[in-house]
């Protein structure tokens, strides 16, 4: 058996790792490296360490673009394998990646507009709308805890991660050579006690994990903390007449934010003030929720009973218009937009950002996590100048972060959830999908609570058994 890391090592975007096991090329997640403009450009376009059509599998965690987005890459150069995912993560790809590939399109279509002014070549998009849409067609849907031999030796079993809707942690257990190996993958590891979906589950003993990292040196602020800090933004934005803007994931945590409000409304804990949800992933992916109530915990189900829709109340508003989004800048608050990218590095938000950055009556809430290099890491560092599609805008908008809408469990509750397992049985523990500050700290943290052996691989790192 031998193991590469190719994406998301020692840094938190572009997750994909390959696996060889009894002749077979297996690559875990296939997402989109964010980041560096020009070296998010390069290293999308040309596929390190790997052949495309040499690849027999890809084996997906869940449906962020960090972890599937460079899938219609893949199939644009070469590959014809089968893409195995739960059926909630094939159903959110089918809208994420094209809109990723509209995004794409779009935005191009935009800078080279300056690019042709200035007398410089055009960009290419990464991908097309067509190559998205044809990438659907080698998806395979499996049912969370439902075994799968997938080749000979190789068996799947998908465990709820409870990180967004679908999110999986991959077991396999491997036969090679009469030895049997259990291999564990967290993709992106959830949090418990969090509204929607269930909590994380375990899997059997592993011998190899292979673990994200995000908060490895963090911890969040309570619920009760979030809640608090979300009312007291909301009548800021009412005592101010102001706007406030949330760049967030179109999947996951816009609809826990949108849930979210909606029981702060329907307790009258806040007065109700006009919601806009901007982007149309956001408006898709929401009905992709509502296809799948088999993955919400009971909270939610129960709330279900009592309301026809978590995702949907009085003075929300989905948009999907393009016209309908530039009139919201015509609009006076207060009022909240939530739109998309969480990073604040493509889609509709870049303009909100534009039209509201200077004026600081405005408020800027960032409710997730944003990688080293993106626009959303400069606006959480509060640095006096941004860019947005090249041109400089002060930075005058408040700046609030609320970490606790984060859907990736802090470093206690990752603790908490490796405690289940045999520290004895682990024989390697590999942490990715994490700067390395956080993995540094996490890894003293696993070898202080019993884990032994941590490796903290950089990119094209490999491992043979």
């Amino acid at each position: 058996m031998r193991l590469q890391f190719i994406g998301a090592a020692q840094t938190v975007t572009g997750s994909m790792h390959l696996l060889e096991v009894n002749g077979y090329k297996i690559l875990l997640d296939c997402g989109l490296y964010q980041g560096k403009r020009k070296q998010a450009f390069e290293l999308n376009r040309r596929f390190d360490f790997i052949e495309p059509e040499k690849i027999d599998f890809v084996i997906l965690s869940h449906a962020h673009i960090d972890h599937s987005g460079n899938i219609p890459t893949l199939v644009k150069k070469g590959f014809k394998g089968k893409i195995f995912s739960t059926f909630a993560t094939r159903d959110l790809c089918s809208v994420m990646l094209r809109d990723s590939a509209h995004i794409q399109e779009k935005d191009v279509e935009y800078v080279n507009k300056k690019r042709k002014k200035k007398g410089q070549n055009p960009f290419e998009p990464l991908y097309t709308l067509e190559d998205a849409e044809n990438a659907m067609q080698y998806f395979v849907g499996l049912n969370y805890h439902h075994e799968f031999q997938i080749a000979d030796g190789i068996t799947l079993t998908f465990a709820d991660a409870g990180h967004i809707l679908g999110s999986a942690i991959t077991f396999l257990q491997i036969k090679e050579r009469g030895k049997i190996i259990n291999l564990g993958f967290t993709g992106d590891l959830g949090r418990p006690n969090m509204p929607i979906l269930k909590d994380p589950e375990k899997v059997p003993d592993v011998d190899f994990f292979i673990s994200e990292s995000t908060y490895g040196n963090r911890l969040h602020e309570a619920a009760g903390d979030a809640n608090k800090i979300l009312i007291e933004t909301i009548n800021k934005a009412i005592q101010r007449k102001s706007k406030i803007i949330i760049p967030a994931f179109s999947v996951g945590r816009t609809q826990e934010l949108v849930y979210e409000i909606h029981k702060l409304f329907e307790a009258n804990l806040v007065k109700r003030i006009p919601v806009y949800v901007d982007s149309p992933l956001s408006v898709n992916a929401t009905g992709v929720f509502r296809l799948h109530p088999e993955c919400f915990d009971s909270d939610t189900a129960d709330f279900l009973l009592k309301n026809e829709d978590p995702f949907g109340f009085n003075k929300l508003t989905y948009i999907t218009d393009v016209e309908d989004s530039k009139r919201l800048n015509e609009l006076n608050g207060p009022m909240i937009i939530i739109s998309s990218s969480g990073m604040c590095e493509a889609g509709r938000i870049l303009h909100h950002l534009a039209n509201n950055v200077e004026n600081p009556n405005n408020i800027i809430l960032m409710v997730g996590y944003s990688a080293e290099n993106t626009l959303g890491r400069r606006i959480i560092d509060k640095v006096p100048t941004i860019k947005v599609f090249g041109e400089e805008y002060k930075l005058n908008a408040e700046v609030i972060s609320l970490n606790s809408f984060s859907a990736h469990a802090d470093y206690r509750e990752m603790l908490d959830y490796f405690e289940q397992y045999d520290k004895e049985r682990v024989q390697k523990f590999f942490l990715v999908h994490g700067d390395y500050e956080s993995q540094t700290a996490f890894a003293g943290r696993l070898k202080a609570n019993g884990f032994n052996d941590i490796v903290i691989p950089e990119r094209g790192y490999v491992f043979e058994i």
